[in-house]
């Protein structure tokens, strides 16, 4: 639970959580609760076929290959198949965009809502069949175009349009990052309860670390000041501090360890993501100097 108590009795779940920001919020429908609740069911979801993966012989791949070129596991067709339904059937959504999809995810006349979500289903399923941590990532916007169907542009927005971003790590817990403009939290799931519970409150990001993370097989791709940067903290001159190099490549899984991101789709991977560390500096009165994002 949230205490060293042997029983929290005020337990602060992640649906109390958004609930309770949602009616401070002006002009509030409840439907971005509605929405946020639909992507909650489906990470729960997410956790426990993760956990059975093994068992259920959901590992190994699924014989495709994505938008970006990536071999597609059994697991993500699984995971998308989740995120998709659940997020249809919580009529808040009028579009979506997911990196196992090629066109545009348009809802059901029928279950529409205001929002767009941009999510990556599993990332870093590559380390599903070695249990390495893997994650989901996902943003929420308004929907911007007036006609009567949604369009391309309504998921082509700038991150700072962004009203909802977040991420779900699934590792030894199931961890759930989320912010909603007014700083970031993290949540736990209890299996016991089959609720997440919420950890620690307007998480702040570390000003420096000694640890480096990034796929440096694609090292030849990287900028000449990177290269100059990442020989410099290998091969320091002079005696200063060392800095560790961390080899997974789940990029939630780093994020999460505070560590730089290389190579991150903008919409569904980079955007979020980004604006989560956003509200991690902000909470520190840091500013990333980014005006377009």
């Amino acid at each position: 639970m949230s205490d060293q108590s042997a029983f929290d009795t005020d337990v602060w779940t992640l649906t109390r959580f958004i609930i309770e920001t949602g009616r401070q919020a002006k002009g509030a429908t409840g439907e971005l609760t509605q929405l946020i609740t639909a992507m909650l069911t489906a990470i729960k979801a997410i956790s426990s076929a993760v956990r059975k993966a093994g068992l259920a012989h959901l590992q190994g791949m699924a014989g495709s290959v994505n938008v970006t070129g990536d071999d597609v596991k059994k697991l993500d067709v699984l995971s998308n198949d989740l995120v998709i339904n659940m997020l249809r059937a919580s009529y808040s959504t009028c579009c979506m965009v997911s990196e196992e999809n090629k066109e545009l995810i348009v809802t059901p006349q029928d279950k529409r809502g205001k929002y767009v979500v941009c999510f990556d289903p599993l990332d870093g399923s590559s380390n599903i069949d070695c249990l390495a941590s893997i994650g989901t990532i996902f943003a929420i916007y308004k929907r911007v175009s007036e006609g009567e169907e949604p369009t391309e542009q309504d998921a082509l927005q700038p991150g700072n349009r962004i009203v909802c971003a977040g991420y779900a790590l699934y590792g030894s817990a199931t961890l759930v990052a989320l912010s909603t403009g007014a700083g970031l939290n993290f949540f736990m799931l209890d299996p016991a309860l089959g609720e997440f519970i919420l950890t620690e409150r307007n998480v702040k990001i570390r000003q420096k670390g000694n640890i480096y993370s990034l796929n440096e097989g694609y090292a030849k791709y990287f900028h000449p000041s990177i290269n100059e940067y990442l020989k410099h903290k290998k091969y320091p001159q002079v005696r200063v501090q060392e800095f560790y190099r961390k080899y997974p490549q789940v990029r939630v899984q780093e994020f999460y360890r505070k560590y730089p991101q290389v190579r991150v789709q903008e919409f569904y991977r980079k955007y979020p993501q980004v604006r989560v560390q956003e509200f991690y500096r902000s909470s520190t009165g840091e500013s990333t100097g980014s005006t377009h994002r």
